[in-house]
């Protein structure tokens, strides 16, 4: 017997409910645009919720909120991740977008012949769409190595995206492996109870910490170059644009000078094996550590739709801001969809409205004469 779903049919469904999708709902609605966002948490904000306890952004509240609605914090505080998750619920209650949460996309079919819809299925329900954003998320799947697996069952081991706090560990040294974001962040807060080795090497830092007063002040400048130099415009844009996607960005709050300062050992010598049950760095040294905290990152899945889409060398979606090379296919969200601010949650409304313009120009909507608001006229062939 087939299973039976409740169809749904939109113009526009958005996949993800985090800052690339609402913001997309955003702008959806404000052009008049049927849309739908689907999100797979039972709350909105949750993915930030999620992440571990001492989470801070790494921009201040002036540069953390979407379209149309500031960010309820001193424009200087950095938000931590709980006030994140809440702010994004609030925002889409107070613009009343439309989305259903609980729901996780199983598959995407795409149309292969013109007129057919995008076809989304998700439990007992199926969606059907003229055009797809794909807003899921630039984070998905922890990468941890296979020799992982080797390393002798009594060493503790967690995966960045699992930690929530140091009550996690296990009394005794720790290795973090991987110096991003993550990294530098976990080992400066698990130092205060651990001995710590860092392995890996830092893809760069800034000259201060975004938490110090220069820092602070010094954000409009910071906003500005992130903005407007580090684009897919530029050639310094474009030269860091494939580096930033395969690595990562620099240090930003913790840098290696506070690392140190805080008794960690930092080491170039990336974690390639295992000898004799403990981790082995590449230049042959053995580390007696009771725990690893796995800080390498997320892979990108997307499996789940069909036919396979294709991606690029690091597994991010082939997009030019966005817009794929199949009509009607959207992503928001990619780290560097077009610049530096697109890992920020500053640059997602400016993401998002790129490729929502794009979707309004080919849906043949034309601005209103009274407000600047867009009303949909009849499909373009």
């Amino acid at each position: 017997m087939t299973e039976k779903r409740d169809t749904h049919r939109t113009d526009v469904l958005v996949i993800g409910a985090g800052q690339a999708g609402l913001s997309a709902g955003y702008h959806l609605q404000r052009q008049a645009i049927d849309y739908r966002i689907v999100e797979a948490d039972q709350r909105i904000g949750d993915v930030w919720r999620r992440r571990y306890d001492s989470l801070t952004l790494y921009s201040p509240a002036a540069y953390d909120q979407l379209p149309g609605m500031r960010f309820p914090l001193p424009k200087r505080q950095f938000p931590t991740g709980r006030q994140m998750g809440d702010y994004l619920g609030a925002y889409a209650d107070h613009f009343g977008l439309q989305v259903d949460t609980g729901v996780r996309v199983e598959r995407l079919d795409v149309p292969t012949a013109e007129g057919q819809p995008f076809v989304v299925t998700a439990g007992d329900r199926r969606y059907e769409a003229g055009r797809v954003i794909v807003a899921a998320g630039a984070f998905q799947t922890p990468k941890i190595p296979e020799f992982a697996s080797e390393l002798d069952p009594s060493i503790h081991q967690i995966h960045a995206g699992d930690y929530r706090n140091p009550g996690q560990l296990a009394d005794g040294p720790v290795l973090v492996v991987g110096l991003s974001h993550s990294g530098a962040d976990l080992a400066h807060e698990i130092s205060a109870s651990h001995m710590v080795t860092v392995s890996g090497r830092a893809h760069g830092q800034l000259p201060f910490s975004v938490d110090s007063r220069r820092g602070r002040f010094g954000w409009p400048i910071l906003a500005w170059v992130f903005w407007h130099v580090l684009t897919l415009d530029t050639p310094i844009g474009r030269k860091m644009a494939p580096e930033v996607r395969k690595d990562g960005g620099p240090l930003l709050r913790w840098r290696k000078p506070d690392l140190l300062a805080r008794g960690i050992e930092l080491t170039d010598a990336r974690t390639t094996g295992v000898r004799d049950g403990k981790p082995m760095l590449a230049d042959g040294r053995v580390l007696d550590v009771a725990n690893v905290v796995w800080c390498t990152g997320f892979g990108r899945d997307y499996s789940w739709i069909h036919p396979a889409i294709e991606v690029d060398e690091n597994g991010w979606p082939i997009q030019h801001r966005g817009v794929t090379s199949t009509p009607g296919l959207y992503f928001s969200g990619v780290v560097f969809q077009y610049a530096f601010t697109s890992m920020l949650v500053h640059g997602a409304g400016r993401d998002a409205e790129y490729v929502v313009d794009h979707i309004a120009e080919r849906m043949g909507v034309q601005k209103r004469a009274v407000g600047g608001v867009r009303a949909p006229v009849a499909e373009r062939s």
